[in-house]
This record gives structure tokens, sequence and C-alpha cells, in this order.
């Protein structure tokens, strides 16, 4: 069914409503001062963690918080005060520091709080949007997340404010991320199942072929028995190896056929008259993600792997690394 709309009046409200979020957040760049090193300060110094804790749409931007502090190197969880009330403090320490937001500074199931964890011992941080309010006298450090106005046409809907407390609380978790001299790498170690997680964490060991499944043939071999391992291996080349297990070159199908084009019988020709020396190889404990783009410089499709002693100790392609989910 067809609904008749205003097309206009849409994207009137539409583009209304992030002119005012972006100006609510814009105008806390102003405000932002010692509170905010206060903060950081005082969470590097603890030797707990970082409780969050919020109602209703607060309790939605501090669960975010709490996910984007734990992704980042400050340990945190979530816990909903209503909750807290009934049991969950026993999930604050003394050595935590407790994050709490409310825009009003008086919800009533957040402020109930306060007292039992000062009692605790833990320091309260608050993000409000009322510096006189109970919330924010009652904290020890109060970040401003106050907004002229909400971007609600009736005023009511919390939304520049719950846009000013997220960015608020992200400007928070950056500023102890670089406090912390927090890495990709990490990032990383905190996102495994992610794609950046596979790219910082995967190494060339963990995809390399080894052992048997290395095309391998010795250097005084024939083009006739390294182009046997090459079709019997699949890897579209063979390593050359010196008798101590270094590596002397690769032939490849490309040397093949380059070979093929000066010769006609392949049988009695030494590979080592048609091999590539000096071949680009990776070692083992590199990122996987580095062999993609030496395979991407080198415009190649296969990689030796080299220990330190230059012996090879194993092979991989494109699809070894497109099946690691590193490309």
């Amino acid at each position: 069914m067809n609904i008749a709309v205003d097309a206009v009046a849409i994207l009137r409200r539409a583009k209304s409503v992030l002119a005012t979020e972006a100006s609510a957040i814009a105008a806390m760049e102003a405000r932002i001062g010692q509170a905010m090193v206060d903060a950081v300060q005082t969470i590097l110094a603890s030797r707990g963690r970082v409780v969050v804790t919020g109602i209703g749409k607060s309790g939605h931007v501090g669960r975010k918080l709490a996910a984007t502090l734990a992704s980042t190197g400050t340990p945190a969880f979530f816990v909903h005060p209503a909750e807290a009330s009934h049991g969950d403090m026993g999930m604050i320490a003394m050595d935590d520091v407790v994050i709490a937001l409310s825009n009003s500074g008086e919800v009533a199931e957040v402020n109930a709080l306060l007292t039992p964890i000062k009692r605790v011992g833990a320091k309260i941080i608050s993000i409000t949007g009322n510096e006189a309010s109970t919330l924010a006298t009652e904290s020890d450090i109060a970040l401003d997340a106050r907004v002229a106005e909400e971007a609600c046409p009736l005023g009511l809907a919390p939304t520049a404010s719950t846009a000013a407390a997220m960015a608020l609380g992200d400007a928070l978790a950056m500023a102890l991320l670089e406090a912390r001299g927090f890495t990709a790498e990490d990032f990383a170690r905190s996102h495994p199942g992610g794609s950046l997680g596979r790219k910082l964490l995967t190494h060339v060991r963990d995809v390399m072929r080894t052992g048997s499944a290395i095309p391998t043939v010795p250097l005084d071999a024939t083009v006739a028995q390294a182009l046997f391992e090459i079709t019997g291996k699949g890897m579209g080349m063979t390593a050359v190896v010196n008798v101590d297990g270094t590596l002397a070159g690769v032939f490849t199908d490309g040397d093949l056929r380059r070979c093929l084009a000066k010769i006609g019988d392949i049988h009695a020709a030494p590979v080592a008259d048609f091999m590539t020396a000096h071949p680009v190889t990776i070692g083992p404990d590199e990122l996987a993600v580095d062999a993609v783009g030496s395979l991407e410089t080198s415009r190649k499709q296969q990689l030796l792997v080299l220990d330190a002693n230059q012996r090879l100790v194993g092979a991989l392609n494109m699809f070894d690394l497109l099946r690691a989910k590193v490309v």
C-alpha cells in the first residue's frame, strides 16, 4: 500500500536533526577541560575495572561505552542500575571506577547507587547534561554533556543529548587508548574474529604449506623432474634446494615455457640452467598480510618461506591467503 508523504518535509526534518546533533557535539569541544584529564588519570590509576551504568536511552549509550572501552584496552562492563540495587552491587569493588550516565542527573535508579558506591570506595565519573544535578555534584568527576535542545520536534525524545553523551564517551575512550599506547595489534587481539584480527594476528607460519606439501627438487634435478613436482603439488612452481636445504632458486610455469622455447628435450636439461635464482621469499614469523603485499608488489602468485638460516620451511600462494581470509 502506497502512503502519500511530504518529501520536502521529510528531508527538512532529517537534515534538521543532523544539524542539531552535529551542533550539540561541536559545542562540547570548547567545554572539554580539566575534568577530562582527571577522568583519564583516575581510570589509568585504577587497579580495577570500569563499571558503566545508566538507564533508558542513557543505558543504551552506557552499554556502547562499556563495549568501546573494553575493546580499546580499558577493561569495562555494564551494570543495570536496577539490578545493581538488587544484588549486582557486588560486582563493583573498591578499586573500580564507575561511569554513570544520565542526562537529567536526577534519575532515581542511578542516584540510588551513589551512596553504596561511595561506601565500597569506588570512584564515580558522571556524564550528565545537568552540572547542578545530584549525580554531577555527588560524583568525583563530572563530564559536561549538556545540549541546548533535543533534535526531536516535540523536544521530548532523547536525540541530541544521547548523541552528545555517546560522543563524549568516545572522546574519553580514545583519550585512554592514546594514553595507554594502545596499538592496532592490541586492537586485533580484542577482535580475533574480525578481518582486522585475522590480518594482524595471522602469520605466514599459520597458512603456509609444510613438509611433503612443499614442491621441492634438488639442485641437480632435471627440468622433467621439476615438471613432475610442479604437476603433483599444484602450486605452479617448485623450489630448487641445495644439499644443505638452503634455497638455490625457484622453477615456475613461466620458466618452463621459456625452457621449451629454447630446447626440445627437457628430460636431460638441468633445472639449474633455467630456474630463477634469488626469488622473492618471506619469513615464517612475518604477518600473512605482508605476504599479500609481497605477492602484489612482485606480481607473483607464490612465495617460498625461509627460516633465519635460509632453509626452506614452507610455501604459499594467493589461494592459501584467500582461504585464511587475510585478503
